[in-house]
């Protein structure tokens, strides 16, 4: 048992007689080591892409909710009349009438 340990250790399976099953295998094992690899570091990127537009989303979208509220206040009565009397205009007294075409 602590002979053939020591074989492995050694390397002595690769250089024996029947080595070239063994270097096919060892072959494919590292082919395959290689693919697990790339996929996982894959994989980790597109996780960071996606936690990076998961940022971007909410950015936006408290950007959207800030941009709605400014809207809302702009088109309060109360502003525009602050608008209107700053450029001049006054507000009526009088209730605005309905015109009525005869043919």
């Amino acid at each position: 048992m602590k002979q053939t340990i020591y074989d492995i250790l050694k390397g002595k399976f690769l250089i024996a007689d029947d080595a070239m099953k063994n270097w096919r295998m060892l072959l494919f094992l590292s082919f395959l080591a290689i693919i697990m690899i790339a996929s996982s570091h894959n994989a980790e990127s597109k996780v960071h892409k996606i936690a990076g537009l998961n940022n971007e989303v909410r950015e936006l979208r408290t950007q959207f909710v800030d941009g709605k509220t400014e809207l809302m206040r702009l088109k309060m009565e109360s502003s525009i009349i602050k608008k209107m009397t700053q450029k001049g205009l006054k507000r009526p007294t009088r209730p605005p009438r309905k015109i009525i075409v005869k043919n």
